[in-house]
């Protein structure tokens, strides 16, 4: 206790409590947490690992998978091992320092991942609606270029959210009331002007998640104008199976994180560790279940990971 309020009264420490009025139930809340992270560790590093040693799937839409599997990978190790550190030591105490940086990460790999879903839809786009230059047009270069672009503007977006919140004073009692350093969180802990901040934080999401979803919307429309064209029932399967399994993982990654966003913003009746619980499963469910889902929906991805399985056994 005496190491707790000595964490407590400097300011250039944080304290993160987990979730609160829920401290009893650690222990339990633990295991569901600790499962999804192994589970999401174990799909995307077999896929990871099935499209670098197959030369058959070394192809940009695998390739598009595997960078869509590192993001899966980053974010919860991001989360959950201090999560866990709480849940089992009681250890709430955070570097200033180490609380941006993890903010930093998180921010930076969420749009990462919002970008590789636009660079997906447009992958789909591609095969559809000009799928005989497809191989001119996508190729294995153009996707580590689309990739590298997705990453320096993640960096150059996100990086001035910590540099301005570093020069802000934080107050004495500097509590997190979750498992993270969450942005909003953090920003209502400075004692300074945020005004920049809030102003800042709200153009870059519209800039950036207006850009991404519009941009997703226009290649989907596209795509379903085109396929309305197509006269053979076949065609219309084919160009279905390429698309649906971009459009539920779309589902899994954009839905948790409007519905946390909206029972944030206007759920106050919602108690607040049922907020917080949304907010982390946000981060854990959809790097557990991208892998499952392209792993059950693309054949191709399908029998490799069988073989794959097979010859490790």
């Amino acid at each position: 206790m005496a190491a707790f309020n000595l964490t407590h009264s400097d300011p250039s420490m944080f304290i993160i409590m987990g979730i609160s009025s829920l401290e009893a139930a650690h222990i339990w809340i633990s295991i569901p947490f600790s499962t999804f992270y192994i589970v999401s560790l174990l799909g995307n590093f077999m896929v990871l690992s099935v499209v670098g040693k197959k030369q058959t799937l070394h192809k940009p839409m695998y390739l598009l998978l595997c960078m869509l599997a590192l993001t899966d990978i980053i974010t919860p190790t991001f989360v959950v091992p201090k999560a866990l550190s709480i849940f089992w030591f009681n250890l709430k105490g955070i570097t200033m320092a180490a609380c941006l940086t993890q903010m930093f990460f998180l921010q930076t790999v969420s749009v990462v991942h919002s970008a590789t879903l636009v660079t997906m839809a447009f992958d789909c786009y591609i095969a559809i609606c000009n799928s005989l230059r497809y191989a001119i047009i996508l190729s294995n270069t153009q996707i580590a270029k689309l990739g590298l672009v997705g990453l320096i503007r993640a960096v150059l977006f996100i990086l001035p959210l910590p540099l301005i919140l570093s020069r802000q004073p934080f107050c004495a009692n500097s509590i997190i009331p979750h498992m993270q350093c969450e942005y909003i969180a953090v920003v209502k802990m400075a004692c300074g002007d945020i005004t920049v901040i809030r102003i800042y934080s709200l153009v870059l999401m519209f800039v950036v998640m207006g850009f991404d979803l519009t941009f997703i919307a226009l290649s989907y429309g596209l795509i379903i104008t085109v396929v309305l064209r197509f006269s053979s029932k076949k065609a219309h399967q084919k160009a279905l199976n390429t698309c649906t399994t971009h459009i539920c993982m779309m589902l899994t990654y954009y839905t948790p994180g409007l519905f946390s966003n909206i029972t944030y913003w206007f759920g106050q009746g919602i108690t607040p560790h049922v907020h917080i619980i949304l907010a982390d499963l946000y981060l854990l469910i959809p790097p557990m279940l991208n892998p499952i889902i392209y792993g059950i929906r693309n054949k191709e991805l399908r029998d490799k990971v069988g073989k794959y399985s097979c010859c490790r056994r």
